[in-house]
């Protein structure tokens, strides 16, 4: 028996097998990457803390010096440790975080990635503790130590941040499932290199660079979860990526030095300014974000270039080498 192949079929069979190699190959990477096995110790600072009597302080004192400023003498932080509202974040941690075993998993699975991409990688220590709910300072990285303040991560409709009122676009991402998505944004900071960022598209494709060694180090989270959105938000970006590209482009907005532009399309905010009232409403923050992001996802696609280039390689050479289209 002969069979015979339409075009159209012959089209879907090599998509098919094309997703099919793909996902091997991502696989195998994969596969490679758990061989790394980096071992993560969570040090729970803030427990101790916690519990440490005036007799056992200068032992926790030598232990964590970093965690105490000179500038305040022993009685202050004896004081700050039976203070009411100190008791309650202890309290409010220890129930969200009773038990770690899943945000420690996932730090881990950072970390190998981290070590098979960069070889001198060395996971730190890590410490978690409280900051009086600084949800600005909520993740610290140095070459040894990362920090984690576990009272900035309750849950987006926790009571602290509502009757704080914080805005909803920030406390959306005040949730343990992404204490790992921070961390690896703190260690994409460190990694990549990108000193001239005059123009909007320096902003572009800087944030770009970080969110694709996102892609690489957080496989296992969402796109939505990686870029800080809901996933409807997402969907909006993907739907309206065409006409936001371009809005840039039209308007000259790519190679603008205009300070205000970054404050309209890059920082976080609840909504991207396009000042258009039929799509500022509707719109996420960060557009100009996600549309870098896109960018260097092509340039990805079209080079033959590791990721350690990658974060060196400058503005103009990304997007000129990049044949960026939007999807219509």
């Amino acid at each position: 028996m002969t069979f015979k192949f339409s075009m159209k079929s012959k089209i879907l069979y090599l998509f098919v097998f094309m997703s099919a190699f793909s996902c091997r190959k991502e696989s195998a990477l994969e596969y490679e990457i758990a061989k790394v096995n980096t071992d993560v110790k969570i040090e729970r600072f803030e427990k101790l803390f916690a519990k440490v009597t005036e007799e056992d302080f200068p032992n926790l004192k030598k232990e964590y010096p970093f965690m105490f400023s000179e500038k305040y003498l022993d009685s202050f932080w004896l004081a700050k440790k039976t203070d009411t509202l100190q008791i309650q974040l202890f309290d409010e941690v220890d129930k969200t975080f009773s038990n770690f075993d899943d945000t420690e998993n996932e730090i881990e699975l950072l970390f190998n990635h981290l070590k098979y991409y960069f070889l001198e990688f060395n996971p730190p220590r890590i410490i978690t503790t409280t900051n009086d709910v600084d949800y600005r300072n909520r993740v610290i990285v140095t070459d040894t130590i990362a920090i984690i303040a576990l009272d900035s991560y309750l849950g987006s409709e926790h009571e602290f941040y509502v009757y704080s009122n914080i805005q909803k676009f920030i406390r959306r991402n005040l949730s343990k499932e992404h204490i790992v998505v921070d961390l690896a944004n703190e260690y994409a900071k460190k990694y990549i290199y990108h000193p001239n960022r005059k123009r909007l598209l320096d902003e572009m494709i800087y944030f770009g660079k970080l969110l694709y060694f996102k892609d690489v180090m957080l496989p296992f989270k969402t796109e939505a979860e990686r870029i800080g959105y809901t996933q409807s938000e997402l969907d909006w970006a993907i739907t309206n990526e065409n006409y936001i590209w371009r809005f840039f482009v039209s308007r000259e907005l790519l190679f603008s030095t205009d300070s205000k532009l970054p404050r309209r399309f890059i920082n976080p905010a609840p909504f991207s300014k396009f000042y258009l009232e039929s799509i500022d409403s509707d719109s996420p923050g960060r557009l100009g974000q996600y549309i870098g992001w896109q960018i260097v996802r092509a340039y990805m696609d079209q080079n033959d270039v590791t990721l350690k280039d990658l974060l060196i390689k400058s503005t103009d050479d990304i997007f000129n080498n990049s044949k960026f289209k939007p999807r219509k």
